[in-house]
């Protein structure tokens, strides 16, 4: 059986030509790795450029979207399977039961919405799959402030960065999302 890899990424491509390199570079990486990827099915930004080199790559590409977006974020053509669900949440419960794991490349607030949501649900105890943050220009430092500054002030026990890991590069992050080990937690 397939084993697949969830990103979450934006669905614009963002300001820098970097975020595109490091999307195009890691579906390249999941299909050479032989796993999967699990996206949410759009052809348009990060995503579309994820997706397009994974199959290019020759990999496996499930798609997930809602039938709301399917105008909005116009499916990938081609992809190995493509789902369609009733709301963003069934969406999410897919994504997050088909991975072994999660890479998290920049994005907006569906990206971001996405990250929380496997976060709170893995601080939960509902899964204990990886989280990989992928650096790309400095881009997630205001975020890991932000969390910083929620441990700060008591919303959340100090541990909790171990819920997830931050990669430098590609090859890091693969190792962290297919073996579960996160450099936080190995401290």
């Amino acid at each position: 059986m397939k084993r697949y890899l969830c990103v979450f990424c934006g669905s614009r491509p963002g300001a820098s030509g970097a975020y595109a390199e490091v999307a195009r570079e890691l579906g390249r990486a999941i299909a050479r790795a032989g796993f999967g990827l699990v996206y949410g099915g759009g052809d348009v930004g990060l995503m579309g450029i994820l997706a397009g080199a994974a199959l290019d790559a020759g990999g496996v590409v499930r798609g997930i979207i809602p039938r709301r977006l399917l105008d909005r974020e116009v499916a990938k053509e081609g992809v190995t399977e493509l789902i369609v669900t009733a709301t963003m949440f069934e969406r999410k419960e897919r994504m997050i039961a088909d991975s072994v794991g999660f890479l998290v490349l920049p994005g907006g607030f569906g990206t971001l919405d996405e990250l929380l949501e496997v976060l709170t649900l893995r601080q939960l105890g509902y899964h204990d799959k990886p989280i990989v943050l992928l650096e790309v220009d400095g881009f997630w430092a205001p975020c890991l402030a932000f969390f910083e500054q929620i441990v700060a002030n008591g919303f959340a026990e100090p541990g909790v960065q171990r819920l997830f890991a931050l990669a430098e590069d590609i090859p890091t992050a693969l190792e962290i999302a297919t073996n579960g080990r996160h450099a936080a937690a190995d401290d």
